[in-house]
């Protein structure tokens, strides 16, 4: 079977490293468009095998788009289209169903109450997601508080199917020589504590709750890693400032070693508005480092002492990042509940066994299946 992956862009974020994630498990010949911005990400896929093609889109409103990425679909023969983030879904699907593509998937990672992907849910976008999904056979949700937000959308229940994100636990292991290295990096002493977060510097992340929340409890012994890049660093590195703490709180920029910069954590910390999921603070938790979060749908169901939820103000945050601080350094312990749910292996042969059941009722498409000993092979390390 041919599978063919379209994607809004591939600078890193959780959508893009889940798409990696996938091509690396799936048991399929897959290829990748991005509409534009092929990034690190785009770099890391086609390391790992995967060709990357660049559609070049300069603007939203790009008709001559459709038609480019119609032909892309046709000379590549594939029995799948698989869409990721909205710009691709509006695209994808339509340009799918122009190509007669068997079957045609879309893939929902983040759609929360009042925006998707960070774009406000006007009339217009409504519309047009629900206009094109016409075009489309199924949607994945990634979580249940995904499929409800669908739902009330007006995506018909009998389109969705709830298959969550996928970890690859080996590659999230805590390491003792990564938090040593790490810590020198960046001048951390070995026995201070450190809090920290991870993901797209962005409003909606709230990173600012969690520096007001931990200002007070900054100094040389206790420190603040903020990992990873976009466009609200600068006012953090202000309200830094502000706040009479920026030798203590470590701005990281993008790393490419994920999980290394989780093995130098003590305390993971997630203070966003909204999400679809909660995908850093699972991978924080395998990696064994307790976290405090105000929104998490993947834990739903999951009892464990390892993490708290906790109100999105900044006195109640502070309160339970105080707590953690005064415990101190905790063992590495790893949550098994997370590990039986989530992991890559059975989350991409659901997703493979979906695109096979949308051939059969179709009666089309070349649904062969490879070895195990084949699809370990496509694995490549992180990096």
């Amino acid at each position: 079977m041919r599978v063919l992956h379209v994607i809004t862009g591939l600078e890193v974020g959780g959508a893009e490293l889940q798409l990696r994630l996938l091509l690396q498990h799936t048991r399929h010949e897959a290829g990748v468009v991005t509409l534009y911005n092929p990034g690190t990400v785009a770099e890391m896929i086609e390391a790992d095998g995967t060709p990357v093609r660049d559609l070049g889109m300069r603007r939203n409103t790009e008709v001559s788009a459709v038609l480019r990425l119609r032909d892309i679909i046709r000379a590549g023969r594939y029995d799948v289209v698989h869409t990721h983030l909205y710009r691709a879904c509006v695209y994808g699907r339509i340009a799918a169903r122009l190509a007669r593509t068997p079957a045609v998937v879309a893939t929902e990672h983040s759609i929360g109450e009042t925006h998707i992907e960070r774009r406000r849910m006007s009339p217009g976008v409504r519309a047009l997601y629900l206009a094109t999904d016409l075009c489309s056979d199924a949607t994945i949700a990634v979580s249940d508080t995904v499929r409800d937000r669908l739902e009330k959308w007006g995506v018909p229940a009998r389109k969705i199917v709830v298959i969550p994100n996928g970890l690859d636990f080996d590659g999230l292991a805590f390491d003792p020589a990564a938090r040593d290295r790490t810590r020198r990096q960046f001048g951390i002493l070995p026995d201070a504590y450190v809090l920290g977060t991870m993901g797209r510097l962005d409003s909606a992340k709230r990173i600012d709750l969690t520096l007001e929340a931990a200002a007070p409890l900054l100094d040389e012994r206790c420190r603040l890693l903020i990992v990873g890049q976009g466009d609200d660093r600068e006012r953090l590195a202000g309200l830094a400032r502000t706040l009479g703490v920026s030798d203590h709180v470590i701005f990281a920029g993008y790393q490419p070693d994920g999980t290394a910069m989780l093995c130098a954590l003590d305390l993971f910390v997630s203070s966003s508005a909204q999400e679809t999921f909660g995908l850093s603070v699972l991978e924080a938790l395998i990696n064994g480092i307790p976290a405090l979060y105000t929104a998490c749908p993947a834990l739903d169901g999951i009892q464990t002492d390892r993490a708290h939820g906790v109100p999105g103000d900044v006195v109640a945050m502070r309160e339970e990042i105080g707590k953690e601080v005064a415990t101190g350094h905790r063992p590495r312990e790893p949550v098994g509940a997370v590990t039986e749910r989530y992991g890559i292996e059975s989350v991409a042969a659901q997703i493979d066994d979906l695109y096979e059941r949308l051939l059969r009722h179709r009666g089309g498409g070349t649904a062969t299946r490879t070895s195990s000993t084949q699809r370990r092979s496509r694995r490549r390390p992180r990096g």
